[in-house]
């Protein structure tokens, strides 16, 4: 089953946030997903230990030396398993790059975010120099405007075009909910409209960007 590693050098970039919000998603809807917390910050963990019945398995005690193991172990028994790696390059980052079946690198439109970004696209690169296989990656873009585009992400966007970086269509969107799921231990669906703004528009953009991640998960398989 696929292994999806979600990577970026900076921090703040949305990593645990899309890791999250695909993965609780995709659980919700019945797929079978576990999470290895690979981040030192162990925000997914933390959000674990809450009271969301969200069926989401989430594993923070991952090293170096087990995560090689665990993956291949997890995906003989789940149907995604997410990696939600830790800000700078190391040896595990790159046994479990070498792993991934996609890797998803998200950046907010800025100039620090896509720098950092071309960064983690190296690293991709080294580890399929290194083993001898392509490893398939797609920039997502994340708390962009629901409303529109701004010029610096227009901008930035039209950059990556041009260099042929492969991007999500949609984008992880600035929602107060994204932010909710962190504090009140839950998922999506079980935030409290009366307590949370915009869960409907939250909740779509959700299931939009697990659609997608699926149909790039099935173009991957069939090419490989």
């Amino acid at each position: 089953m696929p292994v999806i590693t979600v990577a970026n050098p900076k921090g703040g970039a949305g990593k645990s946030t899309a890791t999250l919000v695909l993965a609780t998603s995709l659980a919700q809807q019945g797929a079978s997903v576990v999470i290895l917390d690979c981040d030192p910050n162990r925000a997914i963990e933390g959000w674990r230990g809450g009271n969301s019945r969200n069926p989401v398995i989430v594993d923070g005690g991952v090293t170096e030396s087990t995560i090689t193991a665990k993956i291949d172990e997890y995906r003989k028994k789940f149907q995604f398993v997410f990696v939600d790696l830790e800000g700078t390059a190391s040896r595990l980052m790159s046994r479990a790059l070498a792993r991934a079946q996609l890797v998803v690198i998200p950046i907010q439109a800025s100039p620090t975010d896509a720098e950092l970004a071309a960064r983690a696209i190296r690293l991709v690169q080294e580890e399929e120099q290194a083993f001898e296989k392509t490893i398939p990656y797609r920039i997502l873009f994340t708390r962009t405007s629901p409303a529109i585009a701004t010029k610096l992400e227009k901008h930035i966007t039209s950059q990556l075009t041009a260099s042929e970086v492969p991007m999500f269509r949609n984008h992880l969107n600035e929602r107060s909910a994204y932010k909710a799921l962190f504090y009140y231990q839950l998922d999506l669906d079980e935030l409290d409209p009366k307590e949370v703004n915009g869960l409907p528009a939250a909740r779509d953009n959700a299931f939009r960007l697990a659609e997608e991640l699926i149909n790039l998960v099935i173009d991957v398989k069939a090419a490989a």
